[in-house]
């Protein structure tokens, strides 16, 4: 589900289990004053390792989810 006009972009997974529907956020990016934040990921190598891959420069990507003493330990934004 993209939403263009106000750049959020959940990404979801959605599947069965032992008869129940499972429904879960697998990735959910915004964009706010060009920059990318990451708002969740629960994908296995992280979707700030692919932005990096395609070039977009560490400063742009920051991790909201991450606590500060974590996120300090990181090579991306503060946020």
């Amino acid at each position: 589900m993209f939403n263009d006009q106000r750049s959020k972009y959940p990404w979801f997974n959605i599947g069965w289990k032992n008869g129940q529907i499972i429904k879960a956020i697998s990735v959910y990016i915004r964009i706010k004053n060009e920059k990318i934040y990451i708002q969740e990921d629960w994908t296995e190598e992280g979707i700030a390792n692919e932005l990096l891959r395609e070039n977009v420069p560490k400063e742009d990507i920051l991790l909201p989810f991450y606590d500060l003493e974590t996120l300090n330990l990181t090579e991306f934004a503060v946020v």
